[in-house]
């Protein structure tokens, strides 16, 4: 970590362009340069598996952590170490602490539910498990649904030869457009309602197209297991790894609670209002949000001491799975940083070409090119400053978004949750889903395996739900 810290790219340093005096750097000013440490971390987490995945899994944290300096030593170069430092901070504080908390809560919460008992994972099973997902998905979160469901699933489908594409759909489904209906659902939604969006806008608003793309998905699925089926997929039952006893039951009920109290914890976080702020290094934390964390973190050890060990075990929980995930976010959230402030200058900054591309020569939005451009934008970078991004770029006015613009805050509320599904960056519940399925036996496909994926089946999908409802 030393060599890290010390290390700076002589190329880097070359293509800094900003004046060494600014104290507050302006997006406007920034070159579009500053986001080559987020890109780099991008390729890292798709090319490193492919080309070296020993490498990649031993020192995937040490490599987000050299791209994470990459941005801050330069930065810290030209604007001054204060200014570099309270970037870190905010990005920390703001962003990543609250992401992560709720995320690890959701994950702990929900891998100590055991559903223990066998399944057979039938086209009709799966297809209701991926449909229960979804349903449960704007209730208690993509995380803690997919957290709650996966094991379940890969179980029932552990005597099968064809277990991917299972996955994957479970990844389009649960862990992303499922989530759409409400600010619990997924983080983009959660900070609408935090800037002035109806709890229940979403549900009225995005249902149709909700229901659109989950049933589409799920009878494509279903088709497609069925499929494989008729092949005979599934193994001898003698050589199915989970045994037909114990009888069907649920372990750990006690999580069923926990999870309602984060579900009222975020709710608290968005309604109580008190007031009361904090300034860290210029960065306002808010009491509401404070007190929620704190909660977040309480429930989550609530839940290692009051689930039994027989749930944990029955589950196979390990860290795995977060730890990827924070680490490889941390360092996302980081170099970001620079890449939103840029697009947050609009016009005046290096990405103004993707603010004439939503906007017609009037300067009124473009419905289609919101959906399209916060959608691929929310597949790279994470779907929640994207979303914040372009409701700022909207107007920022959630009442007028709402009402007169509101076909422009569902294009963005849809690219948003709906595109996060299109990589395994996209939403953080992805990258979990498939730490756990390779944790199984489950050969996940590459990043650009899984782009192969959404390519031939979401952006078709996509298309013809802009074409519907934007």
């Amino acid at each position: 970590m030393r060599r890290l810290v010390l290390y700076v790219p002589c190329a880097m340093l070359a293509l800094i362009a900003a004046p060494a005096a600014a104290a507050t750097p302006d997006g406007a000013t920034l070159p579009a340069t500053w986001g080559i440490p987020f890109v780099g971390i991008l390729l890292s987490i798709a090319v490193f598996p492919l080309v070296a995945p020993k490498v990649w899994h031993h020192h995937f944290g040490k490599i987000a952590a050299g791209w994470a300096i990459a941005f801050l030593a330069p930065f810290g170069l030209a604007f001054g170490v204060g200014t570099a430092g309270s970037v870190l901070v905010h990005a920390m504080l703001e962003e990543y602490v609250p992401f992560i908390i709720l995320l690890a809560a959701l994950y702990t919460v929900a891998g100590g539910i055991c559903v223990h008992g066998n399944l057979h994972g039938s086209a009709h099973l799966n297809t209701g498990l991926l449909a229960l997902g979804t349903a449960l998905a704007s209730v208690m979160g993509t995380t803690g649904a997919a957290m709650l469901l996966i094991r379940p699933l890969l179980r029932a489908n552990d005597n099968r030869k064809h277990v991917v594409h299972v996955v994957v759909f479970f990844i389009f489904l649960v862990a992303n457009a499922g989530g759409s209906l409400t600010p619990l659902g997924d983080p983009p939604l959660f900070l609408g309602f935090l800037n002035g969006v109806g709890f229940f806008w979403t549900t009225v608003h995005l249902a149709l197209p909700m229901l659109f793309v989950c049933a589409v998905l799920l009878a494509v699925f279903f088709v497609l297991d069925s499929f494989y089926w008729r092949r005979h997929d599934a193994r001898p039952a003698f050589l199915d790894p989970t045994p037909d006893t114990p009888p069907l039951g649920i372990d750990g009920k006690i999580n069923f609670a926990l999870l309602a109290a984060i579900v009222v914890l975020v709710l608290m976080s968005g309604i109580w209002k008190p007031g009361i702020t904090f300034d860290i290094f210029g960065t306002h934390v808010q009491l509401q949000n404070l007190v929620r964390d704190v909660l977040l973190v309480a429930v989550l050890l609530a839940s290692l001491a009051l689930t039994p060990k027989s749930a944990r075990a029955g589950n196979a929980f390990d860290w795995a799975p977060i730890e990827e995930v924070a680490k490889l976010f941390a360092a996302i959230f980081i170099t970001i940083a620079p890449v939103i402030t840029i697009l947050r200058a609009g016009e005046s900054g290096a990405f103004a070409g993707i603010v004439h591309a939503v906007s017609d020569a009037q300067g009124k939005p473009v419905d289609i090119a919101y959906f399209w451009a916060t959608g691929l934008l929310s597949s790279f970078l994470d779907n929640a400053p994207t979303y914040l991004v372009f409701f700022n770029l909207a107007g920022g006015d959630a009442r007028t978004l709402m009402t007169s613009d509101a076909t422009t805050l569902a294009a963005i509320s849809a690219g948003a949750v709906f595109m996060g599904a299109n990589t395994y960056i996209g939403n953080a519940p992805n990258f979990m889903v498939k730490a756990i399925a390779e944790s199984r036996g489950v050969r996940m496909p590459s990043f650009f395996g899984f782009m192969a994926w959404s390519g031939a089946i979401l952006l078709p999908l996509f298309a013809v739900l802009g074409w519907l409802f934007f």
